[in-house]
């Protein structure tokens, strides 16, 4: 493993108001990730509050600018002047409105998409952090976006939050690796809904049905085949009485041929 140090931001708003918020959700991770590593309590520095721990010989730095959302920047900054870091050491965590609630993705660098948070790091520190983007859904109209960021969570989605709150510090190595392809998989499936997990059959794949040439079932029962009559025999000639005889005979020779 690469013993760089890297400084794990995430974004948020100080103070009791803003801690259920969906701005919020940064800061939720690096609180999760603090306590499962046991990193000592956050102290001020850097304008936010600011821990550190190490992972199998890696300093691993967090941050939560302290500064609100749209002064980010100048936490991360000096941050990294301090520690002699690139931009491209750190992993910012934030809400994404772009992805559907519960949805992840990495990238880095690339649009700040409106975030007035990653606009400020940009500005202050550079573009090409790695950020790690936390579905929370759109509320479908732009003038609605500051009031929707700003409110909690709803109930449903703590069917996602937990899981991801779970999961998120357990992985947190493979992304400390840069091993993003393999993070995002084992995120998805330790927190996939169960239907979601199972996934579509692969191509390729036949049903292990046997396949049927006849009809398809009706549920009913099929009738057992009938057999064929069998062709009638001709029947014995039945006996003629000589009355009988003697009329048909006297009815031949009279008659004569017919044309």
């Amino acid at each position: 493993m690469s013993e760089q140090t890297r400084l794990l931001v995430g974004l948020g708003n100080p103070g009791a108001k803003y801690e259920a918020t969906r701005h919020n959700i940064g800061f939720r991770l690096i609180d999760v990730i603090a306590s499962h590593f046991g990193a000592p309590a956050f102290k001020g520095r850097f304008q936010g509050a600011f821990s550190e721990f190490r992972i199998e010989g890696r300093k691993v730095l967090l941050l939560k600018p302290q500064t609100f959302m749209n002064e980010s920047g100048c936490s991360v900054g000096p941050a990294l002047k301090f520690f002699g870091l690139p931009i491209e050491s750190t992993i910012v965590f934030h809400d994404e409105l772009d992805l559907v609630p519960g949805k992840v993705r990495v990238k880095q660098g690339g649009g700040v998409a409106g975030h007035n948070g990653l606009r400020s790091i940009k500005a202050h520190a550079g573009n090409e952090s790695w950020r790690v983007r936390i579905g929370i859904g759109h509320p479908g109209r732009p003038d609605a976006v500051a009031g929707y960021v700003l409110k909690p969570f709803a109930k449903v989605d703590d069917a996602w939050i937990a899981p991801l709150l779970d999961e998120m510090p357990r992985l947190l190595p493979l992304l400390l690796d840069n091993n993003v392809s393999e993070f995002m998989n084992q995120l998805h499936l330790r927190t996939a809904p169960p239907g979601e997990k199972a996934g579509k059959k692969a191509p390729g794949l036949k049903s292990a049905e046997p396949k049927t040439t006849g009809p398809k079932s009706t549920g009913q029962q099929a009738k057992p085949a009938e057999k064929p009559d069998a062709p009638s025999q001709p029947s014995a000639p039945s006996e003629i009485k000589v009355e009988d005889k003697e009329s048909w005979l006297s009815r031949l020779f009279q008659g004569g041929n017919r044309s």
